[in-house]
């Protein structure tokens, strides 16, 4: 795991030494990402400079260096992330005519390279099991290629700036290219002001981009000068939707079979990412898909294996003593890490920086509370990560189709007066009510927060038409978002043609949108601040694509999402230490705002103060301040996004007048 910058092209003509001195600046703002090594690489004929910091995982030593050279000389790589499958290619390039490579050590990296020598980059990365984002310069042929992992757990963004294509992990290091000067996103405010997070390909700065999950970019650099970013040529070497078209063609018949194939693949998936040179652990909630990761690693490893959890005094909110007793069971070295409220709002200053860009998923705080804890005694984590929108865990999938149906014959103003009688009724009393919810927001096991799940509904089900507008809603805070300017219509992926099932469509738009620009970003930059590489087996493309091969009926059943996930798990841990609601990785942010972060919020809230920054417009934003400080309604979400937009925009414009009082 690592962080790399470059740039290609530029109005001026640089010396070698300036070009790694700027690209060596740009990689020193990724030292989190990169502790422990650094290295730059210029060709100023080409106009080419490439930069990296190392956090070390395989081959420890010099040998892992980047950026790196292919043994031909013909290409040159600055990597992040892991290939988890390198060794097989290196035993599949020993066996070519012609003789086996020179090896120089047993870093991932050095396998790229000699399988780029051998087969073409895309080519290669058809071929690799793994996380990873790279640059890749061929000398030869004066080419640039940029290409991210299939399901998009590492990040890259680039852009246009001055005349040179730049590149990075963050947008941090793309700030720091000199002359940076791109303005503010418009649409990207508006679009994460909808749904928390910007989506990609935005990025909060104009004219800078992410390169989409499984995406490949190529520029030729002599094409730079002449045709800017419309000398890229951008595609996928994988896709979901194929994955999803091949999946439901050839689903299973059989359960046995089905599920004889999902322990296999999973179980793989989690041999192949314990590869490392370096402590290993893994987190565990003690939910379905962190006690599958722990459950399925612990056979595999010679000694018990580390597990992390972090617990909360919040009542409602703390999950440690269920992860104990699954680590219990399991026989695994537990760590369990108590935090204060105090301490958990000390993390908030930290954010804009983190993240770089605004993210209002408040879940930010505990997950890089557990990395913290994570660190102090391994390099690398698992995390159950993508086993929700992989198998259909998320409570949505279940009550939204049920309430649909339920509800859809009723006309519109009917079932609008109705969404007003839900969220007319205070948060409290619904939490008071919450076991009779039940039967229409989940299944057997009951609600978690119901006061909070009954507000979310109330937005959304008075304005949705259909059950694919009733998901938009439900993945939606601002709708419109209270700017200063129009914003257009939420950008939702089209499912294949095939795939009609209501709760399947939901997944799939989930895996594309909120999974690599909620979720993972979230556990990257948290995991990334304390120099934590995080692997996911969940998101290996072999499981991936095995999931959509399950029919629906082996995902959700007897009004529970993950039952094939389930059986597998219940060969390791009973039934009786899972199943309880599913409860999300969350803190009492609602009551904080009313509470000990009342006036950290009010100073960024305040009228005059988003007046004057002149992106927001005031009066939404105040009116449903005014109504969560009443304990009327629970507008949490709603008002993390703006919050985290202005905490973000006082850091990039300099210091905040204040900060939140832990």
């Amino acid at each position: 795991m690592c962080g790399f910058v470059g740039f290609v092209g530029g109005d001026d003509v640089r010396s070698a030494e300036v070009m790694q001195a700027i690209v060596g600046h740009m990689a020193d703002t990724l030292a989190h990402r990169g502790p422990d090594d650094n290295g730059t690489w210029a060709d100023a004929e080409a106009g080419i400079a490439l930069g990296h910091r190392r956090l070390a995982i395989l081959d420890l030593s010099a040998a892992g260096h980047q950026p790196m050279h292919s043994a031909s000389g013909r290409f040159v790589i600055v990597f992040n992330g892991e290939v988890y499958n390198h060794l097989d290619l290196r035993q599949v390039l020993q066996g070519r005519p012609g003789g086996a490579p020179t090896w120089r050590g047993h870093a991932d990296t050095e396998t790229l390279l000699a399988a780029f020598d051998a087969w073409g980059i895309e080519a290669t990365l058809r071929r690799c099991v793994g996380m990873f984002a790279l640059a890749v310069w061929d000398r030869q042929g004066r080419v640039l290629t940029l290409a991210r992992d299939r399901l998009g757990e590492k990040p890259l963004y680039y852009g246009w700036v001055r005349g040179a294509l730049v590149f990075g992990s963050e947008l941090k290091a793309l700030r720091a290219y000199p002359g940076f000067d791109r303005p503010l996103c418009r649409e990207a405010l508006g679009q994460f002001l909808r749904c928390a997070y910007v989506p990609a390909p935005l990025s909060i700065y104009e004219g800078v981009f992410k390169l989409e999950p499984g995406g490949m970019l190529e520029v030729r650099g002599e094409g730079l000068k002449a045709n800017g970013l419309a000398a890229a040529r951008v595609w996928r070497y994988w896709s979901l939707e194929e994955a999803v078209a091949a999946g439901r063609a050839s689903t299973f018949a059989d359960e046995g079979e089905a599920l004889e194939a999902l322990a296999a693949t999973l179980g793989e998936a989690v041999r192949s990412q314990r590869l490392a040179d370096v402590p290993l652990g893994v987190f565990l909630s003690g939910g379905v898909d962190s006690s599958t990761i722990a459950a399925l690693m612990q056979p595999q490893a010679g000694a018990p294996v580390r597990t992390f959890t972090v617990g909360f005094e919040a009542a409602g909110f703390d999950e440690a003593p269920a992860a104990r007793a699954v680590a219990a069971h399991l026989g695994t070295e537990h760590t369990e890490l108590y935090v204060t409220a105090a301490e958990a709002r000390a993390v908030i200053p930290q954010l804009p920086r983190m993240y770089d860009e605004p993210f209002a998923d408040s879940s930010q705080i505990p997950t890089h509370l557990v990395c913290r804890a994570a660190r102090g005694q391994v390099t690398v984590a698992l995390s159950g990560d993508g086993g929700d929108e992989l198998f259909g865990g998320y409570n949505r999938y279940l009550w939204g189709p049920r309430l649909w149906c339920r509800l859809a014959w009723l006309p519109a103003p009917l079932r609008r007066a109705l969404a007003g009688g839900i969220g007319a009724v205070p948060p409290g009393v619904w939490d008071r009510l919450g076991s009779g919810l039940a039967p229409w927001l989940s299944g057997p096991d009951g609600v978690v927060r119901p006061g909070e799940k009954a507000h979310k509904l109330a937005a959304t089900l008075g304005r949705a038409r259909t059950l694919d507008e009733l998901y938009l809603r439900l993945a939606t805070e601002w709708d419109p978002p209270p700017c200063r300017w129009a914003v257009g219509p939420a950008v939702v992926p089209c499912p294949p043609a095939g795939l009609t099932d209501a709760a399947e469509r939901m997944m799939f738009c989930d895996a594309l949108t909120y999974l690599p620009g909620d979720i993972l970003c979230k556990l990257d930059r948290a995991a990334m601040a304390v120099s934590l590489e995080t692997r996911a087996p969940f998101l290996d493309h072999r499981v991936v694509e095995l999931a959509w091969r399950l029919p629906l009926g082996m995902k959700m059943r007897h009004g529970q999402g993950k039952w094939a996930l389930r059986q597998v798990l219940y060969r390791f841990v009973p039934p009786a230490l899972i199943e309880r609601p599913k409860a999300g990785f969350a803190l009492p942010v609602g009551q904080w705002l009313r509470g000990p972060l009342r006036d950290w919020a009010e100073d960024l809230l305040d009228e005059g103060r988003l007046r004057r920054a002149g992106y927001l417009d005031p009066h939404p934003i105040r009116q449903v301040w005014r109504q969560h400080l009443s304990g009327r309604r629970d507008w949490t979400a709603r008002l993390w996004t703006v919050l985290m937009f202005e905490s973000w925009l006082a850091e990039v414009q300099g210091p905040s007048s204040s900060a939140p009082n832990p």
